[in-house]
C-alpha cells in the first residue's frame, strides 16, 4: 500500500475528519483520523496489518514479538504479528497507569520487539510501551504506526515505519490560531462506511 492509497482508504470509510478537534495527547487539530472507522473493517484491518509488516520487513526490523498498546493496538500488533509469523503481546494501563503486560512470560527480558500503535501524533502511547519494554529488560526494535502525523519528525531512537506519513498540523490548547479557535469542538462519531 502507498502513502495515497493508504490515505484513500481512510477517506471512503469516514475516517479522515475535518472540523475541530482534541486530540489524545490533548493538542487541537482541525484534521482527526477516527481510527475506530477504519479498524472496524476487517479486511482493511487485514490490507493495513500487512502493510505495516512488509515495511517494517522493508525497515530491517527484526523482532521477536510485536506489542501493542490497549486500545486497538491490540488488533494491530495481532494483525502485524500475523503477517510476521510473530506472537503478539499487549500493553495495558496497570493500577499505578503504566503500561504492562497483564500475561509476563509475553514480554521478557532479552526480546527484540516491534511496538505498533494506531495514530501517532507526540509519541504518548509509544513512549509508554518503550518504558515498558525497558522495564522488563528487553529491547525496541522498531516502531510501526498507520498514520504519522508528524511526517517523521518524532525520534523513537529505533527505526519509525508507517502506512500513512503526513504532516498535519496540532496546537496546544493555549496556543490556537483564531481561525481553529472560531470552529466549536466537535466529538466525532463512526460514520464509516465500506
Amino acid at each position: 500500500m502507498t502513502n495515497d492509497e493508504t490515505l484513500a482508504l481512510f477517506k471512503d470509510c469516514g475516517a479522515l475528519k475535518t472540523g475541530h478537534f482534541v486530540l489524545t495527547s490533548r493538542r487541537h487539530s482541525d484534521t482527526y483520523f477516527e481510527k475506530f472507522d477504519v479498524m472496524r473493517w476487517p479486511q482493511h484491518v487485514a490490507r493495513l496489518g500487512a502493510a505495516l509488516a512488509t515495511r517494517a520487513k522493508a525497515a530491517g526490523i527484526n523482532a521477536d514479538v510485536v506489542l501493542g498498546p490497549t486500545t486497538l493496538g491490540i488488533v494491530l500488533a495481532y494483525e502485524v504479528g500475523r503477517h510476521l509469523s510473530l506472537p503478539a503481546a499487549y500493553g495495558e494501563k496497570g493500577a499505578d497507569g503504566q503500561r504492562m503486560t497483564r500475561r509476563p512470560d509475553h514480554l521478557t527480558a532479552g526480546m527484540r520487539v516491534l511496538i505498533v500503535d494506531d495514530v501517532l501524533t507526540t509519541g504518548g502511547s509509544v513512549s509508554e510501551c518503550m518504558a515498558l519494554v525497558d522495564r522488563v529488560g528487553a529491547t525496541p526494535a522498531g516502531v510501526g504506526v498507520l498514520v504519522d502525523r508528524t511526517g517523521g519528525t518524532v525520534d523513537f531512537g529505533v527505526p519509525l515505519v508507517s502506512t500513512l506519513s503526513l504532516v498535519a498540523q496540532s496546537y496546544a490548547a493555549n496556543d490556537l490560531p483564531a481561525w481553529l479557535a472560531a470552529i466549536p469542538v466537535t466529538r466525532p462519531g463512526s460514520t464509516g462506511k465500506k
